[in-house]
């Protein structure tokens, strides 16, 4: 590995040549100019990893250098430290707003020199690292399709995802909430902070609260060290409950107090914890309906559903699984080491065609079972392993697959009315005006017909 390039900027040779000399002891390469003109072309003409920055410089500078390295593309960007002769606390804090790292002061300590060098390498180093990470975890939460339902997803996604609001994702088993809680993370300002997620339907009842707050060692029976709780872990960063209702009655209290407060006391402390978390909660449960019957607190429901966020059913965008289908057979044939595989049309009409209880989960099982079953490249209708019943159900009636006649004109109503949402970017005014209907009347409809109107145009 080549090293490190570092620039020296300095109007005075003597300080130039000995910072050059120090540094290249260190194993470092090293290249010094006078000015800051001089300091912008040799950014222009390559990559360096950091530069040290006079403030005092003739023609342009120091600042005004800072402020226009501050425009050139974050990959060749390097990391700043300033240097002054005549130090005060408001030339440092206005390096610091235009992007500098550190701020040294003359006469040049030579050790605080090479420390503050080799804190700022090792920042770069986790700056690049933390980019190439988010290069490469990004893609795995990619929203997928081009239907008017997550086209809506995805336009309410970018809208809400930077917002420190707390959000209750809805959907049923299987559509994909824990992916749209990662999406939402990795789009907010606390990207680069940590996402902890809680399963609350998977942790027994006596140990929740243990696993949310927290414990510190003989609290209880089995407490034979402190145990730092999700809330702890999550501070800073973005905390998903998902099957929120299934928590109980209890438990539900205790978070209600921590979302509240932000503070809780781990369990056999009497100490309490300070924490910032954004809560991102999700179940398949209609909650209104709990607190009717009496399993759900009115006020966490009001806690957490600041904003109510959708997730369609497969059943609703049949549009999008060709996609789908075609991204998980690339997905597992790299994954199992497999040929390329591709879908006849008749085996995306025969997915289409059936209803996908398991939503999303489902289809991408019977992708991955493709894969690892089927050696052949093209996968027709009778390779799918799709539940016979359930896919003659479909069919038995008429040639469409509809049972009844109610519900074949249900299936064209909303088709009708998704298409000219598309149409018309969904945009509901212009949509109403479209189908000849008033806009309130639209809204019933789309309800009455399984389409989630929230995140449309208005």
């Amino acid at each position: 590995m080549s090293a490190p390039r570092i620039l020296v900027v300095d109007d005075e040779p003597g300080i130039r040549q000995s910072l050059k000399e120090v540094l290249e002891d260190e194993g470092l390469h090293v290249e010094t100019v006078g000015t800051g003109e001089a300091c912008l072309e040799a950014l222009e003409q390559a990559t360096y990893s950091l530069v040290l920055l006079d403030i005092w410089l003739p023609g342009i500078d120091g600042l005004e250098t800072l402020e226009r390295i501050r425009d050139f593309d974050p990959a060749r960007r390097p990391v700043v430290l300033v240097i002054s002769g005549h130090g005060n606390i408001e030339t440092a804090v206005r390096a610091t707003k235009l992007g500098a790292l550190d701020f040294l002061e003359k006469p040049l300590s030579l050790d605080k020199v090479n420390l503050a060098v080799r804190n700022a390498l090792d920042h770069r180093r986790l700056l690049r690292q933390n980019e190439d990470l988010r290069r490469r975890v990004e893609p795995l939460y990619r929203i997928l399709g081009d239907s008017v339902p997550m086209k809506a997803v995805r336009q309410q996604l970018e809208l809400m995802a930077p917002t420190d609001g707390r959000v209750l994702i809805y959907g049923e088993s299987g559509v994909g909430k824990e992916l749209i809680a990662h999406a939402i993370h990795a789009r907010s300002l606390r990207a680069d902070e940590p996402f902890v997620e809680v399963n609350c339907a998977a942790i027994p009842e006596e140990l929740i609260e243990s696993e949310l707050f927290g414990h510190v060692r003989g609290s209880f029976t089995g407490a034979r060290e402190d145990k730092v709780g999700k809330f702890q872990q999550a501070d800073g960063g973005t905390l998903f409950l998902d099957e929120v209702g299934d928590m109980s009655l209890n438990t539900q209290a205790k978070v209600l107090r921590a979302l509240q407060e932000q503070r809780f006391e781990p369990v056999g402390s009497g100490k309490a914890v300070q924490v910032d978390v954004r809560v991102i909660a999700a179940t398949n449960k209609d909650l209104e309906e709990e607190i009717g019957r009496g399993n759900f607190r009115e006020d966490l429901f009001y806690r957490l559903n600041v904003i109510p966020f959708f997730v369609p059913p497969l059943r609703q965008r049949l549009e999008d699984i060709p996609v789908l289908a075609k991204h998980f057979l690339e997905d597992f044939c790299r994954g199992y080491g497999r040929r390329s595989k591709s879908l006849t049309p008749a085996a995306q009409r025969a997915l289409r065609e059936y209803p996908w209880p398991g939503n999303v989960r489902e289809l991408r099982n019977v992708m991955e079972r493709i894969v690892i079953l089927h050696p052949q490249d093209e996968i027709d209708e009778r390779r799918l392993p799709l539940p016979t019943v359930r896919r003659q159900d479909r069919r038995k009636g008429d040639s469409d697959g509809f049972p009844t006649l109610e519900e074949a004109r249900k299936a064209y109503e909303r088709d009708y009315v998704l298409r000219t949402l598309d149409s018309q970017a969904g945009n509901m005014t212009r949509t109403a005006e479209a189908l000849g209907l008033e806009r309130s009347h639209l809204y019933r409809k789309m309800k009455a017909l399984g389409i989630d109107p929230s995140g449309v145009k208005n």
